[in-house]
């Protein structure tokens, strides 16, 4: 029998200046300073959502180079209608877990970390945990707030849980870097095309050239939703070491 689900609305954040102001503070406390130590540089390609597209051809297009991903999934969201499309299922979890896919914890609502309590986090992490665990898709060991946006009763409640929690903001995992709000690299909408030219590319989708070069030690995590058609050149291969990120030590 088929399940009808109300469609998943875009979401719109806080563009207060007190909205501003928080996320920008947040990244300043309660963090966990990361120590990396990689002989090359190193990528981790994630999807968050997780929908059917980027479950098809994005894990396809790893799969064909022998790479794999992370799907960030929030279990709640699973078979609906959303802006950009239909969200995977259990059923597509449990393959790409099968396959060697990392599937990661995205809460179970799609929760807002940035104005959720302490107790309301707690509660959806686990029953999106628990959802994870009856597909067959393993225990997540990472995690991605949805919309990128914490504040300080969810960053404080999730620490050490996760052996990542992963933000939205640009940059590299470097030594320093906050483990309880790590950075990604976006290549998904018109600015992840705008540096098409430059350095190690992800081929028609963005370019990392600014980001990551031969000569870096850090992990970029470069971030996407739903795929309609890519193609992953060699290059990255060989340039990088693909693959779920892990800190030095956890």
């Amino acid at each position: 029998m088929q399940v009808e689900f109300e469609k998943v609305d875009a979401y719109e954040p806080d563009r207060t200046l007190k909205g501003k102001l928080r996320r920008r503070l947040i990244r300043l406390a309660h963090r966990r300073p990361a120590q990396v130590s990689l002989e090359r540089p190193m990528v981790s390609f994630s999807f968050d959502d997780a929908p059917a597209t980027a479950c098809e051809a994005g894990a396809r297009v790893l799969e064909a180079r022998g790479l794999r991903g992370t799907y960030y999934f929030a279990a709640g969201l699973a078979g609906r209608d959303g802006p950009m499309g239909r969200f995977a299922s259990g059923e597509d979890a449990r393959r790409l877990h099968e396959a060697g896919h990392e599937i990661a914890c995205h809460t179970y609502s799609h929760l807002d970390c940035g104005q959720s309590s302490r107790a309301a986090t707690l509660e959806d992490v686990d029953r999106n945990a628990k959802s994870l665990a009856a597909w067959g898709a393993g225990e997540p060991v990472s995690f991605a707030y949805p919309y990128g946006d914490v504040a300080a009763p969810a960053k404080t409640a999730l620490s050490g849980r996760f052996k990542t929690l992963r933000a939205l903001h640009h940059g590299l995992i470097t030594n320093g870097a906050d483990l309880n709000q790590t950075p990604a690299v976006g290549i998904e909408g018109e600015e992840g095309f705008a540096q098409k030219d430059r350095g190690l590319r992800i081929d028609g989708v963005a370019s990392l050239g600014e980001t990551v070069d031969r000569d870096d030690r850090g992990c970029a995590l470069p971030l996407d939703h739903d795929l309609g058609h890519v193609s992953f050149p060699a290059a990255c291969a060989a340039a990088c070491r693909p693959g779920p990120f892990r800190p030095s030590g956890s």
